[in-house]
């Protein structure tokens, strides 16, 4: 009986170990999903200033996946691009990462508009604020001052 009572007291304390080494870390968040912009802030260093509402007839929407990102907008009509033509749509595709407070965008390809200015700039840094269903990507300038944001509602 002294036998079977060993084994089995270090297999229980085997299994208890096993089970709390085993626990899982905490899920990092993930941005993964289809988000819709519903509103700019504007910042003065660090609060919040103003929120500026989207015009009439302009929506953006913004897909990431698996390290991908894809985002287009619509404008008013009204909107001209450098040579004065009329521009109805923007888009733009690359990829992305995050970290607990930052975001990466890297972008790759776009519409002409975004062509033109990828040549001056192609990876944009934000700062994250992420919940499951909002996120804002916060501008800073030289010096780390909030200066702007957009603000995305999940919509998938």
């Amino acid at each position: 009986m002294k036998k079977l009572i060993i084994p089995a007291v270090l297999l229980l304390g085997f299994v208890i170990i096993i089970s709390w080494s085993n626990e899982k870390p905490p899920t990092m968040h993930t941005i993964e999903g289809t988000w819709e912009l519903q509103s700019f802030y504007n910042y003065d260093g660090e609060k919040i200033i103003d929120t500026v509402p989207l015009a009439k007839g302009y929506r953006q929407v913004k897909m990431y996946y698996n390290g991908k990102i894809m985002w287009s907008r619509t404008t008013s009509s009204d909107t001209k691009d450098p040579d004065g033509n009329d521009v109805v749509g923007r888009f733009g595709y690359g990829t992305y990462s995050i970290t607990e407070n930052e975001l990466r965008e890297t972008i790759e390809y776009g519409d002409i508009g975004m062509m033109r200015a990828l040549d001056t700039i192609r990876q944009f840094t934000f700062e994250l604020v992420l919940t499951n269903e909002t996120y804002s990507q916060i501008s800073s300038d030289e010096d780390g001052n909030r200066t702007f944001s957009e603000n995305y509602l999940r919509i998938d």
